[in-house]
């Protein structure tokens, strides 16, 4: 390539502007952990003067009139120190997520994952690449986290092996995963957090409501295939082009050579790491066969109307399978991430399969903490009940407003839309508003399950647009290998067509959704 003087791209003054204030904003604030602690002192001082000033509010789902009642108090006091640890045991989300994450750890750590993420993408042709690398970040959410690691490195180097921008991979990597985090044609360790903390949620109005992970799956597995073919138009129709202006520089000396594909991938060329080794090639042929083994197995025990795996009844919608869902998928990726690692060489003896589990937990702690805080004022939030008294209130301001459901969606959809700008974690932010939300919204007979569903496209757009987020600065450092000059602005003018227009084409297709009457899932409510 000949080397050429880089000439400055033109100026975001304005943009960059507003985002340098939302970077130092959002850098004073605490830690989640430390957030919900002072969240907790706030509680109690307003719990403190509703309670003094007789606030109260009649449920016209029970028909009580519910009171708040003082954190400020000794019974408040006796509550927060005797129920501590029951809050925390039995917070709707923790049991789910660790029995999950226990089969997805053996996945993760035999390599089957990595493995999956590299095949979607070492062999496609080239015109089929961007929505293949959108649509493997979709799969790619049931790795959390990880996806980010693997997908936004690997993405570009498959660009770059066709002869394409690696830069352009990288932002289509990383705003599928980002952007489009809760959207996935696999139910994923986020849908059992967001469906724990919805019904918790729930159960201030209706002690019996369940949110099952399933409950948006059908809107989710629709969403990621729409998603997958906007990110797929707007990067052909506006963001290749964008890349193609900017003006040309030396490569990196080792970015043509060298990449880093994520922990125990190691070090190699990119065609290297693109391609799999026969083993790796034949444990994806036998996980595959055993998850093909595991889910007829299932299906078969209960196709007999008495089967044990049905429910009341021979229900199908409340059979244990989709109640105990957690369980089933955490069995369904311990055995293919055994049976992957077996054949290549990760999983050798029956001891290293607890082993992958242990150090797949071990990543858990940061969210463990976190949902110790965030269950303890959950609680405090339930017990004093200004929660539900707030929800009352709100339901009545909307309906004496006349405010439908398909306005009252808008307003979630701002108000999440811009706090996700600044609290990056979809637990945390769901767990300081869902609270409020939901049963405001059950007041106007709109389930959780719809709720839920809205949150989901707030919590996930704006992502991909946000220098909160670690994983932009990550993404920010792949792209500087093969742009040195790359900054804030070079990414953000990247991603924010993106996130913009799947913000508005995720809108509408929840609209269309829920005007249709579609179900979001498996037994849950249409409305």
């Amino acid at each position: 390539m000949t080397a050429t003087t880089p000439r400055p791209a033109k100026p975001l003054s304005g943009l960059l502007a507003v985002l340098g204030r939302i970077e130092r904003l959002g850098n004073r604030l605490p830690h989640p952990f430390w957030l919900f602690g002072v969240l907790s002192v706030v509680l109690a001082l307003a719990s403190w003067a509703l309670s003094a000033a007789g606030a109260s509010a009649l449920n016209p789902a029970t028909d009580k009139t519910v009171t708040v009642h003082s954190l400020v108090s000794g019974e408040g006091l006796r509550m927060m120190i005797s129920d501590a640890v029951t809050n925390y045991a039995t917070f709707p989300p923790l049991g789910t997520i660790l029995v999950v994450m226990l089969g997805v750890a053996v996945a993760d750590r035999s390599g089957l994952l990595p493995a999956m993420l590299r095949a979607a993408v070492a062999r496609v042709p080239a015109r089929w690449l961007t929505f293949t690398l959108a649509f493997t970040a979709m799969v790619a959410h049931a790795a959390s986290d990880a996806a980010y690691v693997v997908l936004v490195p690997l993405g570009a180097m498959a660009f770059r092996a066709v002869g394409r921008s690696p830069m352009l991979g990288a932002v289509v990597a990383f705003v599928s995963v980002s952007a489009g985090y809760d959207a996935s044609p696999l139910v994923t360790p986020t849908d059992a957090v967001l469906s724990g903390l919805t019904t918790a949620a729930a159960q201030t109005i209706d002690p019996g409501y369940v949110v099952t992970p399933l409950s948006n799956y059908f809107f989710s597995l629709g969403s990621s295939v729409v998603l997958a073919a906007v990110v797929t138009v707007v990067t052909e129709k506006v963001i290749a082009r964008r890349v193609a202006q900017m003006p040309e520089e030396d490569e990196p000396e080792d970015a043509a050579d060298r990449t880093t594909l994520g922990e125990g991938e190691g070090e190699g060329t990119t065609t290297d790491l693109l391609t799999l080794r026969e083993e790796e090639r034949r444990g994806l042929r036998r996980a595959g066969l055993a998850f093909l083994v595991y889910a007829a197995l299932i299906v078969a025990v209960m196709i007999p109307s008495s089967s044990p795996l049905r429910g009341e009844g021979g229900s199908i919608v409340e059979s244990p399978v989709l109640t105990g869902i957690a369980v089933v998928l955490a069995v369904a990726f311990l055995i293919v991430g055994a049976v992957y690692g077996y054949a290549v060489g990760t999983v050798r003896t029956g001891r290293d399969i607890p082993d992958h589990m242990a150090k797949g937990l071990r990543e858990m702690a940061p969210i463990l903490v976190l949902f110790f805080a965030i269950s303890q004022f959950l609680a405090y939030f339930k017990w004093t009940g200004v929660g539900e008294v707030m929800a009352i209130r709100g339901a009545d301001l909307l309906k004496s407003a006349g405010i439908t459901g398909p306005v009252a969606f808008l307003g979630v959809l701002l108000v999440c839309t811009c706090i996700n700008l600044l609290v990056t974690s979809g637990s945390a932010q769901w767990a300081l508003v869902g609270p409020v939300f939901v049963p405001m919204f059950m007041l106007l007979d709109i389930s959780p399950e719809v709720t839920q569903a809205v949150y989901r496209i707030a919590d996930s757009c704006t992502n991909a647009m946000t220098p909160m987020s670690a994983y932009f600065v990550m993404t920010l450092g792949v792209i500087q290998r093969y742009r040195r000059s790359a900054g804030i602005g070079t990414l953000l003018s990247l991603t924010l067509p993106l996130c913009l227009t799947m913000l508005v084409a995720w809108t509408l297709l929840f609209y269309a959704w829920w005007a249709l009457g579609i179900p979001l899932g498996p037994g849950a409510p249409v409305r």
